[in-house]
């Protein structure tokens, strides 16, 4: 049955991963599809004339010329090569393609192969974990881009709808990973409390600070989106509770695992010896945890860091950039919160296990997991 249930979550993220068949513009006779080069016609500094085959929609099968005017700009342009897979967008009238464009070159297929692995490879070194995991990460994008992005478009406050949303994802995660027990509720509390920590020091500090949300090329072209009224600091906010609660959720378990293992070990150990255990361990977790938070924000802004070095830019006018005050909120608040998870989760911990019987937990240890007992009743 294990494998029957491997096998299906398998099914299910490469149907989640797989290429969208076609995307419908705002009219039926416009569409972008799927088609690869055949043919370089032309293919100079200024222009590249190419021959497609259409593999998708309508006019499946069919070939049509399609001309590609480069600037000359880098930044602007990219060059295709025979044999590329694009995606091409065409108009068509009474069955006939009148109006041909190159809109990207298709990528989604590697990103696809790329997934699958990254899912057989969790399921591969962590086994019926493994499989929980990817359910859980399954469960977590489909949150994020089904339940939150819809929510925000539709005019929901931004902070809350997405403290709300990681607060699912963290409850859904970890009870799907470690059951319902003390561990649990020890790593979910302090998780919450944490990522709420940060969520509070980030509108603070936003508020403080005067940022407008639009240091970003993507929020300024959310305000030419029609019939959408954006709140553009809670969407900033929105953003930095969903980049802390990844590290802030790992210090909770890890914390939480360390304080039930210790009491399965030693029965007899106090409350206070396990908040200290919890705290020392947590102490040696933080400075790794931070630096994770701290490296990965600034390798998004590597790009902006390189620019104002290359013009010499002054020390004070770079920290007083809404870009760089941005990033710099988003590090610190992301990881105050991952500071704090750590006393809150082995505060909560040592007295969820203060009077805790060991055979009991022992029992609890013993007891197959739900998940066992669902797969055993479906076998």
């Amino acid at each position: 049955m294990k494998y029957i249930i491997s096998l299906l979550v398998f099914i299910f993220l490469c149907s989640a991963l797989l290429p969208i068949a076609s995307n419908a513009e705002s009219s039926p006779h416009r569409e972008t599809v799927r088609g690869q080069i055949v043919e370089m016609k032309e293919d100079t500094p200024g222009l590249q004339r190419m021959e497609i085959r259409i593999e998708q929609g309508e006019f499946r099968g069919e070939t049509v010329t399609v001309e590609h005017s480069l600037s000359g700009n880098q930044a602007q342009d990219f060059y295709f090569n025979e044999s590329d897979r694009v995606l091409v967008w065409i108009e068509s009238e009474n069955g006939t393609i009148s109006r041909a464009l190159v809109r990207e070159l298709a990528r989604d297929h590697y990103l696809t192969y790329l997934g699958i692995f990254f899912a057989l490879s969790i399921i591969l070194i962590g086994g019926l974990k493994g499989i929980k995991t990817v359910i859980s990460l399954a469960f977590t994008i489909f949150l994020i881009m089904q339940v939150l992005i819809p929510l925000i478009l539709g005019g929901l406050p931004p902070v809350f709808v997405t403290i709300v949303i990681a607060s699912i994802i963290t409850v859904v995660s970890v009870l799907l990973i470690s059951g319902f027990n003390r561990k649990s509720a020890a790593a979910i509390l302090g998780t919450i409390g944490g990522v709420i920590l940060a969520g509070v020091l980030a509108t603070v500090m936003t508020r403080l600070t005067r940022l407008t949300g639009f240091s970003g090329e993507e929020a300024q072209m959310l305000m030419y989106v029609p019939n959408a009224n954006f709140d553009f600091q809670g969407l900033l906010l929105a953003g930095m509770i969903i980049g802390a609660i990844g590290a802030v959720l790992d210090v909770g378990v890890s914390i939480a695992s360390a304080v039930d293992e210790l009491k399965r070990s030693n029965p007899a150990i106090t409350a206070r010896q396990l908040i200290k255990s919890g705290m020392n361990l947590g102490r040696d977790i933080m400075g790794t945890m931070a630096n994770t938070l701290i490296l990965a924000y600034t390798g998004a802004s590597m790009s902006l860091l390189l620019v104002l070095n290359a013009h010499n830019v002054s020390f004070n006018r770079v920290i007083n950039m809404e870009a760089m005050a941005t990033e710099l909120i988003r590090i610190m608040a992301g990881s105050i919160g991952l500071i704090y998870a750590i006393p809150l989760t082995a505060v909560i911990a040592g007295f969820l296990y203060k009077n805790a019987d060991s055979e009991k937990l022992q029992k609890e240890a013993d007891k197959p997991s739900l998940w066992k007992r669902l797969t055993r009743k479906t076998s």
